[in-house]
């Protein structure tokens, strides 16, 4: 990276009022934690690394342009953010990249620009981006481009952490925790009796860390997961079963067992779904496995290769649009239509593990879009989209603002933006997206039985976007107010 090129790549670099998204990401996902250091290989004015600091991380960076001086080094894990797309010769791209690989002990972090921003940007043709008209280049990838580019020249396990944004990884062991953390279910928290036992009173905080533990798992923790409560809860009851069997007495036999049982179908199930999902970048050997899946695998199957079974087993049937379709019809999640089920994104861990799975198959490609909250399940074909729905809370009709739609055929990725458009799509019946324990359900269901009662949903072909909804409003005399119905005078 010569700053003295012709293209003035450091222009390129902007100030940012927050942490950049692949660094934001990062931090949500675990990548970057506190007793790992950071380096920002082309930092640019060195915002991210500024704010990292601020956070009480150890972080570094080096910019050919803004941070000359700074010196080059190793960390945990090295952040490469929107780097390789202002780079115009694609040989020094590629080195750049190997670059900042051999840099990362743990973790290399890989932004670019999306191919959807191409649009926004004002310039003509060079080599294989755009030159601005600023002068600077830019270089706009497909997310699967991307994705194949960067197993070309890394040949690593990576993830897709979000359009446009992968971790590589050195350590399989680590891609995979990640992969499993993303399927994982947290269970709700379940009211616990008024217990007044004083053996339960006096180990109260190590006694919850256990429960947790297995109402999480299915299982009990071996000594490892839970060092010091572990510890504890030995030193007062000799072992973790008799510390469970104490458990089980307070909250009462029947209600224990069920809550163990419903905890291990809900672990079953989400190691079927992190094991199709795996299958996908190469499913690691038994001896790559995180220990703590391992022990999940053991514990609930028996066996990897048992486990690994079931989960091909899935996967078939994702193949099979017909199984899929008929999954889809069965669910009590999400809205049916003619052509896809729709779900909310807070309802998508209660899906069946083949839906799940379906969903699994474009995070592969696409990884977290953190801004869709509406999840569209093909029925016809194998695709998936994530649809973005701002305000969807509040707004009781709210607009679709952005899609992005995964092929799962042709492994393709298409974004499609309807921020622009004077008549969008919007939704009606928002209670049929999300689940019944939704903290809004109740005000949602009491909106579409006022709307029905008034007549407005008559029809519902035919008021699907913005501007034919509002004639409607007009033609029946009534104007909304929040999430109720108002005759207008």
């Amino acid at each position: 990276m010569d700053a003295t090129q012709v293209v003035p790549r450091h222009l390129t670099a902007i100030a940012r009022p927050d942490l950049s998204k692949p660094v934001a990401l990062a931090l949500a996902d675990g990548i970057i934690a506190p007793s790992l250091t950071v380096f920002d290989y082309g930092c640019g004015r060195g915002d991210d690394v500024t704010r990292l600091k601020v956070l009480g991380y150890e972080a570094h960076g080096w910019d050919p342009g803004h941070c000359p001086d700074s010196r080059i080094r190793s960390a945990d894990v090295v952040n490469l953010g929107y780097v390789v797309n202002v780079i115009e010769d694609p040989a020094e791209r590629a080195w750049v990249l190997r670059t900042a690989w051999s840099l990362a002990r743990h973790v290399l972090v890989v932004a670019a620009r999306p191919d959807w921003e191409a649009r926004t940007v004002a310039g003509k043709r060079h080599g294989d981006g755009i030159l601005t008209n600023r002068g600077t280049f830019q270089k706009f990838f497909r997310q699967e481009e991307l994705q194949a580019w960067l197993q070309s020249e890394l040949k690593a396990s990576f993830v897709a952490a979000a359009p446009g944004i992968f971790y590589v990884f050195r350590d399989e062991s680590r891609a995979q925790s990640l992969l499993a953390s993303r399927v994982t279910r947290r269970p709700a928290p379940i009211h616990c009796p008024d217990i007044r036992r004083a053996v339960y009173e006096t180990h109260r905080e190590e006694m919850d860390a256990l429960r947790g533990f297995v109402e999480t798992r299915g299982r009990l923790p071996e000594l490892r997961e839970l060092p010091g409560t572990t510890a504890q809860l030995i030193a007062s009851f000799s072992s973790i079963k008799r510390a469970a069997a104490v458990l089980r007495q307070v909250i009462g036999a029947e209600e224990w067992d069920h809550r163990l049982e419903s905890a291990r179908e809900r672990a079953r199930q989400d190691l079927l779904v992190y094991l199709a999902f795996a299958a996908f970048s190469g499913r690691p050997k038994a001896a790559d496995l995180p220990k703590e899946v391992a022990l999940d695998v053991k514990a609930l199957f028996g066996s990897y290769r048992a486990a690994c079974d079931q989960a091909d087993q899935l996967l078939h049937c994702v193949a099979d649009q017909q199984a899929l379709n008929a999954t889809c019809r069965q669910s009590r999640v999400g809205k049916l239509t003619a052509e896809a089920l729709y779900v909310h994104t807070s309802g998508l861990d209660l899906l069946s593990p083949l839906l799940r799975i379906y969903e699994a198959c474009a995070r592969v490609l696409t990884g977290t879009v953190t801004e869709a909250n509406i999840v569209k399940l093909s029925r016809a074909a194998p695709k998936v989209s994530y649809l973005t729905y701002p305000d969807f809370d509040r707004n009781p009709h709210p607009a679709l603002a952005t899609s992005l739609h995964v092929d799962l055929n042709l492994l393709r990725v298409r974004y499609v933006d309807f921020r622009e458009s004077a008549n969008p799509p919007i939704l009606h019946r928002k209670e049929t997206f999300v689940p019944t324990d939704h903290p809004s359900h109740a005000k949602f269901a009491y909106l579409t039985r006022q709307e029905e009662r008034a007549g407005l949903l008559r029809d519902s072909a035919s008021i699907g976007t913005r501007e034919r909804w509002q004639s409607r409003l007009d033609e029946l005399g009534y104007r909304l107010h929040g999430h109720r119905v108002i005759q207008k005078k």
